[in-house]
Formats: C-alpha cells, structure tokens, sequence
C-alpha cells in the first residue's frame, strides 16, 4: 500500500512538472539560503545517553568499573558528580559502539585528573580521549590506543590554550571508520583539536570488532579530584560540513516528493578520503527546514561495514526495493590492503531514508577510477543509463548504457572534453539533460545521453568566491504548481572546516536557490 501510494505521488508530479524552460541554461537562479550543520545537537539522531537527571539506580543502568582506588560517584541535582581524596581510576558504562557514531561528553567543572571517553574492545584494545583538568580549567587533551598493558599509540594536542569552566565543555569524538576526530566545544563554538587512524591496530569497520565494543566515560584522579559530567552521549551526526547533494528518485529518474518533502543523500564529513560518511537528509522545498535523516553504511559480505560515498539511491517501483549506486572510496581505508576502487550497485528492502542502515553493495564490472554515478531506466530504449565522472585525463563526464541496472555497462557517449563533478541526469520540460560541477566554477548543462553542450547555470550568488574551489555539484529539482518557484537547486561550497591538518575534505555548507525560466513567453 506505501509502494503503491509513493507511486501514485510521482505519477502526480509527473503530470504537473512546469514545461517552462527550453534547457537548464534558461533557469534563472537566485540564492535564499545557506546553512551549515556542525554538529548540530537539535540534528542528532540519538544511540544512546547518560543523562543523570533521569538515572533511578546508577550502577544498574550504568555500571562502573574501579579499576583502581575508590573514587565516590553520585547522582547530586540532576548531575554525575565524581569526587576522590586519592588516585584512582573508574570508568561508567554508558553505550554500545558504532563506527560512523559521534560521543560527546559535556562537563560542567573538573580539576586535578583526567575526564574522558574510553572505547573499549573485548579483546584487550582500548581508544582513550582524555581531558587533562587542573586549576579548574581544561589545560590539555590526549588520546591513546592500548592493547593489554602496551600503549600503542599516545599522543597530544599541540599548543593547547587552557579553556576554563566558566561555561559548560564539551568533548566531541567523532568516530570515522578507520580512525577519529577530536574536537571541543566551549562558548558553543566547535573546535577541531586533532586526529588519528587506528586501523593499522585495530579495524573498527571489522563487525566482529565493534560488535564487541562499548563506550565508557572513564577518570583519573589526584588527591582533591572533583568533576561534574551533565550528560554523555552517542549519536548519528551531519558531522562538520555537508556536500555532494543528489536527489533520491525513482527508477525513471524522478526525485522523491513525499508528505511534502524531498529526500537527498549528501556526505557527512570529517576529514579526507576514506572517513566521510553517505548522509540522507531532507528538505520542504517550500521553505529551507533541512533535516538529517539518517546514514548509511554498506555490506560487500566481506566481515567490513563501509562508508562509501558518492551515491544515487533509487526506488524501483515494480519491486517496491530500494536501489542504487555508490563510489567504493572505502578502498583507502586500510592501505595495507590496497583494495581497487570502483562503482557498486547497492540494494535494501529496507528503507534506507531514515536511521541507522545497511545496504548491501556488490561489483557490477566498472572497476578504477570513476566516480559520482548517476542512472536512470530509459524507457524509450529499454535500457539502464548511467552517467558518472570518469578519469580519462582528469575526470570527464561520460555516459554508460546496461541491459540490466546491476551489471554490463559499457560506455556510449564521452568523456567530454572540460573537468567533471557531481553527474546528474535531470529532467525539464520532459526532457532528460546532463549537468555537472567544474573546477571553472560553474555548473555546465548538456544534451543526455550525446552530452552536446548546451550552456550553463545562472546564479545570482554561486557557492563559491572569485579564485575559489568551484567544484560542485548541480542538484537541480522541478516541482509541481504551488511552490514558490518551479524548481529549485540545492548545492553546497568547498570552504574547508579550520583546523585540520594534512589532506582534508571537511567542505561545505547547504545552498538553496530558487529557479524561474528566463525565456519569454
């Protein structure tokens, strides 16, 4: 009945789409806003929390673990407040472990020990993020990997301004597949902190590794230890910066429009290649109301979750199944393997819009560098139709063709001849175009599938400045009569979040445009 009623919505919008413009070049767009979510806490999607002021009985729902000493712990209005005349150490059980989660700890005050955050593996390793208090300030963070009783890994953030609790902190880690992230927040502003990768050690993609971790929230004490935790938690994020907007449709290529409301999958970022995570997000094209749905991690059958990117997500009406294509930049994720990258055919029975899930993924025969899939079944040749950035000299646009969705493509038109982004197939005025990002900063509109050129998009504010990174992607929407514009484009910029050193992709922020046809009537 659902399958049947998301049909009779589209079928709706396809009948209403505005024959306006002669091309996507012809759309006049203008920019109504921008945003960006960095850890957002009213967009969080929770795992778990330690919330003192709704524990009954502490230990029960929290155990603990003295591993040395006799720190006293206690619920004290609405707060877990530790206390410790002597060295100790404790840590209080709060969560289960997901590799894609964000934990954050929030205090209040802490001074003479450590406060932190323990990820700890049945097996004997442990992740420790640890915040060095004394003078009642923060004066430093470290973090450390352990097996048994040998640290493996130790390290600190570098000039380190203390932050004193006249406000409340917070530590956030955020978890990345292969590694974390740490940062800070105070003043309710986020800081990055520092980062590190852990799979050489220790795989937390592996479903037997972190099926058997739990999060903790661990101290270590000096004489006169006092600290005051407000809350603990897991959640899912749209972690620092969102980008690689595409819109979630049907098999024919039109975007979902259900209960008011257009579904996106859009990188979750953290970091560079292979930490971002596929995000699921949506929007009343109405007004600018962005939530973060959900993320999506993807099963090969290979014991590993992976957080591939890049993806078009599908609903095939006449199996009511979830479907669709990703870009393996997992493939980076642990260089001792040296796996290929390559395009994968995703699928789920399971709507996959909203939560926490898992798609399965497999090889459908485009191994190598391609990237950004877009597809569409055409029905006037019976045939599956893809077109994605190939690197042919730098990545190009090109368009392949299948008998089947999941297998078989081989290549009918392209590479053209100027760099590529973000390939989306789009349909105005009931035809069927191809656009894409390019590092000339701009979106550049072609005929589907010859990919003859036929111009570019107009903006009035594009995402990007004057000597900027252009490379974005297009994601353009028709819509039926009512709206307040025909279509609308929804992008995101490239301005890298501060603080990260090395090779990072920690871009953007959200972009709405409105769209009206320049063409005389």
């Amino acid at each position: 009945m659902l399958i049947r009623a998301r049909i009779s919505i589209l079928a709706a919008l396809s009948l209403c789409l505005p024959a306006i413009a002669e091309t996507p070049a012809d759309i006049r767009f203008t920019r109504q806003a921008s945003r960006r979510m960095v850890f957002d806490r009213d967009q969080a999607i929770p795992l778990a929390t330690l919330d003192p002021s709704s524990i009954v009985d502490l230990e029960l729902m929290h155990p603990l673990k003295r591993h040395s000493g006799s720190a006293e712990i206690k619920l004290v209005s609405g707060k877990l407040v530790v206390t410790a005349g002597a060295a100790s150490e404790t840590s209080v059980w709060f969560s289960g472990f997901n590799p894609f989660a964000t934990y954050e700890l929030e205090l209040t005050s802490a001074d003479n020990g450590d406060v932190g955050l323990e990820f700890i593996h049945g097996a004997g390793e442990a992740i420790r993020i640890d915040l060095l208090c004394a003078n009642k300030s923060v004066q430093g963070i470290r973090w450390s990997f352990t097996k048994g009783d040998q640290t493996i890994l130790k390290e600190e953030a570098p000039d380190f301004r203390p932050r004193p609790f006249e406000q409340p902190i917070s530590l956030i880690v955020q978890m990345s597949a292969v590694g974390f992230n740490v940062f800070l927040r105070h003043h309710d502003q986020v800081e990055l902190i520092g980062r590190t990768d852990v799979v050489q050690h220790l795989d937390l993609r592996r479903k037997e590794v972190h099926r058997a971790m739990s999060a903790w929230v661990r101290t270590s004490t000096r004489s006169g230890f006092h600290a005051s935790i407000t809350r603990a938690s897991a959640s899912i994020t749209p972690g620092i910066g969102q980008a690689d907007i595409r819109a979630i449709t049907d098999e024919e290529g039109t975007p979902l429009l259900e209960n008011g409301r257009l579904w996106f999958t859009a990188t979750t970022r953290g970091g560079g290649l292979p930490h971002p995570a596929q995000g699921v997000f949506s929007l009343d094209p109405s007004i600018f109301d962005l939530r973060f749905e959900g993320l999506i991690a993807f099963d090969r059958g290979d014991g590993l979750l992976r957080n591939e990117l890049a993806s078009h997500l599908f609903l095939h009406r006449p199996s009511g199944e979830w479907r669709g294509w990703t870009t393996a930049f997992s493939a980076y994720g642990d260089p001792a393997k040296q796996e290929k990258k390559e395009i994968l055919a995703v699928r789920s029975t399971k709507d996959p819009r909203c939560g926490f899930s898992i798609m399965n993924s497999a090889p459908m025969g485009l191994v190598g560098d391609y990237e950004d899939p877009h597809g569409i079944f055409d029905k006037a040749s019976g045939k599956w139709r893809m077109l994605l950035c190939q690197n042919v000299g730098g990545y190009k646009a090109a368009v392949f063709e299948s008998a089947t969705w999941d297998a078989g493509f081989s290549r009918i038109a392209g590479p053209v001849a100027s760099d590529s982004t973000g390939t989306t197939i789009q349909k105005v005025g009931g035809v069927n175009y191809a656009l894409f990002g390019n590092a000339d900063r701009s979106f550049h509109v072609c005929s589907f599938p010859d990919l003859e050129p036929l111009g570019k998009l107009s903006l009035d504010l594009p995402p990007w400045s004057a000597e900027g990174n252009g490379r974005v992607w297009p994601n353009l929407v028709p819509l039926p009569a009512g709206y307040p514009a025909p279509y609308i484009l929804l992008t995101f910029d490239r301005a890298n979040f501060p603080g990260m050193k090395g090779p990072n992709w920690t871009y953007g922020a959200f972009h709405l445009y409105h769209g009206h046809s320049s063409v005389a009537r």
